[in-house]
């Protein structure tokens, strides 16, 4: 899927196959998600050198190894962080690689996986086995919004049992992180404006769900039913959202910023009087680094989590390309993946 310019309408045509760069691989690609990221990008909120392939989060086989790869071999079977670390800096050396500031991001720094195949840097820094248990579609539901969201609760707020987590956004971030709060033992409030995804929220284990209605005060409508959020997690990234989850927070609670910020007309408004007031912690989270994939896959391996829940449907990159320019106002309840052999 080839998008040649800003806003412009996605074709699907052959382009010339990618080769393994020196350290990396080339990835035969089983599944791919769509993600509101990925409309960011086609959107013009991101640096893009066009015509651009889109995707970012992927899984499938290796088909070529480049020089320097020791870690893999053709025929493995691998998913991979949507941000790819150099493996020679300092973050990267210490696991970091996700605030890696030579990062690759395939979708995004270079093309990605809304193809057959996609190349991918750094393969012994970035690339995650998948255990025999875990199939391609629920792999590529965790590369940027599931792992996302993992990290967000468990490595950035640190949720503790029992704790009022509230998740402003019932999209795949936002499901991803009511599903592991409670995995987490954590009591959940879903904030969302579609009746439709509060509904998948609640069956994940929601305690509560508020209707975003215009007019509707979420803040105070969370604190009546949590006494304050201890956790507030934006999954959508605007300023409404954020400011929902921070005015959502009891004193000294604990914001993960996770959806993007976009500064369509200047930089984004944040209620800093009450984070400053309230002494809350504002964390940002970027994606988890391959080297904290372990536990998280643990879990999913074992049934403990379970993402592939989270896949509403699987389409092919026909149906993808009429679905990325409208996918900031799609009223879906769930993730969306591509199958490019469709």
């Amino acid at each position: 899927m080839v998008v040649d310019s800003e806003r412009s309408e996605p074709q699907v045509r052959e382009v010339p196959a990618p080769s393994a760069p020196d350290g990396g691989v080339v990835v035969r690609v089983a599944a791919t998600g769509l993600c509101r990221s990925d409309w960011h990008a086609w959107a013009g909120h991101d640096t893009i050198l066009w015509p651009h392939v889109p995707g970012h989060e992927l899984a499938g086989d290796v088909v070529e190894v480049g020089a320097g790869v020791t870690r893999w071999s053709v025929g493995d079977r691998v998913t991979v962080p949507f941000v790819c670390g150099c493996g020679r800096c300092e973050w990267c050396r210490a696991g970091d690689a996700q605030v890696c500031p030579d990062q690759q991001q395939p979708g995004f720094t270079h093309w990605g996986s809304f193809a057959e195949l996609v190349a991918l840097h750094a393969a012994d820094t970035n690339l995650v086995a998948l255990p025999h248990e875990v199939e391609h579609v629920t792999a590529a539901s965790l590369g940027c919004r599931f792992a996302t969201a993992f990290r967000a609760l468990v490595g950035r707020a640190r949720v503790a049992e029992d704790e009022w987590v509230c998740v402003v956004g019932a999209g795949g971030v936002g499901l991803s992180a009511v599903m592991i709060a409670r995995a987490l033992g954590a009591r959940v409030v879903a904030v969302d404006r579609h009746a439709g995804a509060l509904a998948v929220a609640a069956e994940l284990g929601a305690e509560h769900t508020v209707l975003a209605e215009h007019g509707t005060d979420v803040a105070a409508a969370v604190t009546d039913l949590t006494g304050g959020a201890h956790v507030g997690v934006d999954a959508v990234g605007s300023e409404q959202t954020c400011a929902d989850a921070i005015h959502s927070l009891r004193r000294r609670g604990r914001l993960a910023q996770v959806g993007l910020l976009p500064p369509v007309d200047g930089h984004p408004r944040v209620p800093m009087d009450r984070v400053i007031g309230w002494e809350l912690d504002v964390l940002g989270s970027h994606g988890m680094a391959a080297a904290d994939y372990p536990a998280m896959m643990a879990l999913i391996a074992s049934g403990a989590l379970q993402p592939q829940r989270l896949v509403e449907r699987v389409v092919g990159l026909e149906e993808a390309a009429t679905l990325l320019p409208t996918y900031d106002t799609a009223a879906v309840a769930g993730m969306t993946v591509i199958d490019p052999s469709r």
